[in-house]
């Protein structure tokens, strides 16, 4: 209970620095004095955009970012509705989702990172391996317990507990969950045809299915329940010291999530002319699976000209000051000719 606590105030200690902060060291100019940019969306790169945020604000004269970070799918909803100037999403929208938006959408892609799977096996004495067979039997409901013989054939020489096994997925509307079962269902025809691919899908009705709300709320669950895994990005399992398994990738080979190898995954992929670029089953050696690129969301038109200066502004600090941060908090800096791509499309914004 003191724990949550504690997790509770510095939550809100950070929400309120980055919708303070602000301090004289540079300036967007006259047309971006006193904005405020409201933002909404994505908790996948919320730690990430948290300090980027904040430390924007400090260096801006008369410009304060806010970001809520309440899921990919509720980011997405306020955009729709215009009740925010920007929003987040580790699913780009779809064609029929920028069709609601009467000003035009444009989609950047502000950093990378991995989607992992962290558990609880705290007498495990050393690190999972999880074949493509066994971690989607996990998540299809059909692979319950912990010493089950799809585990225990990559697991030699590991004392695997007789424990039943405890799935933790979200329960907001999620881009993690989308890119997750976008992988999944890549790999797997059983799990396509069942829960599918999707920001909310239908998971196996089990009571060892757990819902808990963004990458956080999951992050706590698999840490206080004995026998859990769960989907997450990255940084959140790094900062909570959680165990990630090493996952079977397309060339067979066991990955363990890391910065190097999420940068493997992303190598071979083209950024198209709209940057919505998915790798749902990366190729490479070394590349670990489960990889996704996270996009703010920006109109095309503002009515307000300092809030698209201000706006603009701000993307372009992320592209280039934000990058150098990125890796340190667990996130895949974006390579130069990505940067030089997001740029240009600044342009559209007006």
């Amino acid at each position: 209970m003191q724990t949550r606590w504690y997790r509770l105030i510095a939550s809100f200690a950070l929400v309120a620095a980055v919708a303070t902060g602000c301090s004289s060291s540079q300036s967007t100019g006259d047309g971006a004095a006193n904005v405020k940019l409201q933002g909404s969306g994505a908790s996948f790169p919320a730690p990430l955009y948290g300090r980027w945020f904040k430390e924007y604000s400090g260096a801006t004269d008369g410009v304060k970012v806010d970001y809520q970070a309440k899921g990919s799918g509720g980011g997405i909803k306020d955009f729709i509705e215009h009740t925010v100037d920007f929003a987040a999403s580790d699913a780009a929208m779809n064609d029929e989702e920028i069709a609601q938006v009467d000003v035009g959408v444009v989609l950047l892609p502000m950093t990378a990172g991995s989607v992992v799977l962290a558990y609880n096996l705290p007498e495990l004495d050393k690190p999972l391996q999880l074949s493509r067979e066994a971690y989607t039997g996990i998540f299809l409901g059909q692979v319950s317990s912990w010493d089950d013989e799809s585990i225990a054939k990559t697991n030699e020489g590991v004392q695997l507990p007789s424990l039943p096994i405890t799935v933790v997925r979200r329960a907001d509307s999620s881009g993690t969950t989308f890119v997750f079962t976008n992988h999944i269902s890549e790999i797997s025809d059983d799990f396509r045809s069942g829960p599918g691919v999707g920001k909310s899908v239908n998971w196996p009705e089990s009571d060892k299915f757990i819902a808990a709300p963004k990458n956080d709320g999951v992050t706590a669950t698999i840490k206080q329940t004995p026998g859990a895994i769960g989907y997450i990005e990255f940084g959140f399992a790094e900062q909570a010291k959680l165990p990630m398994a090493s996952l079977e990738n397309k060339s067979g080979n066991f990955v363990a999530p890391s910065l190097e190898n999420a940068k493997a995954a992303l190598a071979a992929v083209e950024m198209p002319d709209d940057l919505r670029a998915w790798l749902p089953d990366p190729a490479g050696e070394n590349a670990y699976p489960i990889v996704s690129y996270t996009w703010l969301l920006c109109y095309q038109k503002y009515e307000d000209p300092s809030k698209a200066d201000a706006l603009k502004d701000l993307v372009r600090w992320c592209l280039t000051e934000g990058q150098k941060s990125s890796a340190e908090m667990g996130y895949v800096p974006l390579p130069p000719n990505v940067v030089e791509t997001i740029t240009a499309k600044l342009e559209n914004i007006q």
